[in-house]
């Protein structure tokens, strides 16, 4: 369903719609629609092709939005939301979500890039925390569990990022404030 409202699908649709649209109208000798609907929807087809070709959707979502929306509007911090806002969005000709986030952490293989399939809200000690898994692909998670330290600072200040097992080549990373 995400897929079907993507930014390449709508524009793919649309321009379709106005091509055929305008096809019928040059069929039927109607030149006052034919010639815009079929100049504009052809572009704009090709355009919305190139554009799914090249996407790559959002990570699933686990816990519905509105379910820590309190929590997350009064102790997430400032890293966390922007964190939250950038993986959560389509992105266009990039192999991963957080590409430069991990290459600038040297957590990337260019040609098995860690890809981020879900993303979960959750409460711990009463603070808004963030867990992102990951399947590793061709990065091992010795590389992850020694930048360890660094990932919750490299995310924003005041974070702490813990690694947990997410299963055979996956793993966990969780960003949360310190204990008070």
């Amino acid at each position: 369903m995400q897929a079907l409202f993507s930014p390449g699908s709508l524009l793919t649709v649309l321009g379709a719609v106005l091509t055929v649209v305008g096809s019928v109208a040059y069929a039927t000798d109607a030149p006052n629609l034919s010639l815009p609907t079929i100049f504009y929807g052809v572009p704009i087809f090709l355009g919305g092709l190139a554009l799914k070709s090249a996407e790559l959707p959002p990570p699933t979502r686990i816990t519905p939005a509105n379910q820590w929306r309190s929590l997350r509007e009064a102790t997430a911090t400032e890293g966390q939301l922007k964190l939250l806002k950038d993986v959560l969005r389509w992105r266009y000709g990039q192999k991963a979500h957080l590409e430069t986030s991990l290459v600038a952490l040297k957590l990337w293989d260019q040609q098995a890039p860690p890809q981020l399939e879900s993303l979960e809200e959750y409460e711990l000690n009463g603070r808004y925390a963030l867990r992102l898994h990951f399947q590793l692909e061709g990065v091992p998670r010795e590389r992850w569990e020694a930048l360890q330290g660094r990932l919750g600072r490299f995310f924003g200040p005041g974070l702490v990022a813990t690694l947990e097992d997410g299963g055979p080549g996956a793993l966990n990373l969780c960003l949360s404030q310190p204990c008070p």
